[in-house]
């Protein structure tokens, strides 16, 4: 089976972290974001990706054909972003019509029978209840759970279910026919292409595609939501410590992840706190937070927050989200 992961946005609600890096690549609970979904579809049987990459792209393609390289893989650049559907439709050159697709959106992560959806006979489209559904793709259901109407960030919802980012075609060759009628007629919404309307024109042609509502379902897209992201998938995945890790002096609060070289000391780390590869924290109070690799914290306490790669910070503070590449000395000028 095959996969489509669109990861060509820019993340601009992660920003100053994702000026250097793409969204997806920023840890949680120890490994990238993008990382789960391949190992998760990987487990499911899916062994051909497709990949549609934009800003910061190239960083993309290195990791996974580092991390990857036994999986078939193909990168296809979305030159404009147009909407999901057009980066979708970007991809029809590397797929087989001829099979099923998935598509899932590549700051989604998901707990769902992934099992049960690919075995249905039926395309299906994942959602869950949303108490504000305007910002999202939103599902109309009949009696028997099908969906019978889909509208893109509606300004009057009738429904309160919203798409989460995994999709499952069963006729590739239907989605993309009506793709290429959305591109090639120029049918825009809010001047973008979105997968939605495609989805909707394949249902108006008889399509039947059914909903599976899933328990959970994290678009780490926002800095609360990937904290709470983290702190989920720790709790769930235990302690992890690297063998070759210095800890001295140190109490740790579980759950929390600490990766390969990390240097920590005199400090209480935890809980739900990711410490990320060869960072060095002295002296330091910290819970509820993500610290990327190779950062250097001494004498500050922090709570709720995301620490870039490259990083460091001496000083005292309580919340901060710090891109790469940052030096700050809360005790005197910023740099």
């Amino acid at each position: 089976m095959q996969a489509i992961i669109p990861v060509a946005g820019a993340g601009t609600r992660l920003r100053p972290l994702t000026y250097t890096q793409p969204k997806v690549l920023i840890s949680v609970a120890g490994k990238p974001i993008l990382s789960y979904i391949i190992e998760n579809l990987i487990e499911n049987g899916i062994t051909d990706f497709v990949f549609v990459i934009g800003y910061l792209g190239e960083k993309i393609r290195e990791y996974v054909e580092k991390n990857y390289p036994i999986l078939k893989v193909s990168f296809v650049t979305q030159e404009e972003r147009s909407g999901l559907g057009h980066a979708i439709w970007t991809a029809k050159d590397q797929v087989d019509l001829d099979k099923p697709l998935i598509i899932q959106l590549g700051d989604t992560i998901l707990d769902a029978d992934f099992k049960a959806i690919l075995s249905s006979e039926y395309s299906t489209l994942c959602i869950k209840k949303v108490e504000d559904p305007r910002a999202f793709g939103v599902a109309e259901l009949d009696s028997e759970g099908f969906i019978k109407n889909l509208v893109e960030k509606p300004l009057i919802p009738k429904s309160n279910m919203a798409l989460v980012g995994f999709y499952f075609i069963r006729d590739t060759k239907a989605l993309f026919h009506a793709l290429e009628g959305n591109v090639k007629n120029n049918e825009r919404t809010d001047n973008e292409y979105y997968l939605t309307n495609g989805l909707q024109k394949m249902i108006n042609e008889g399509v039947k595609f059914k909903s599976y509502k899933v328990e959970h379902w994290f678009d780490v897209g926002k800095k609360d939501i990937l904290l709470e992201t983290n702190s989920i998938l720790l709790r769930k995945n235990g302690d992890r410590s690297c063998d070759n890790c210095v800890k001295d002096n140190t109490i740790f609060i579980s759950p929390y992840h600490i990766s390969n070289g990390a240097k920590i000391k005199n400090s209480v780390i935890g809980p739900y706190v990711t410490i990320g590869e060869n960072s060095e924290i002295n002296n330091c109070l910290i819970k509820n937070s993500v610290i990327g690799s190779f950062s250097r914290l001494e004498n500050v306490t922090l709570h709720s927050s995301l620490i870039g790669s490259d990083t460091t910070i001496k000083g005292n503070s309580q919340s901060l989200n710090i891109g790469d590449n940052t030096e700050i000395d809360l005790r005197g000028e910023s740099h």
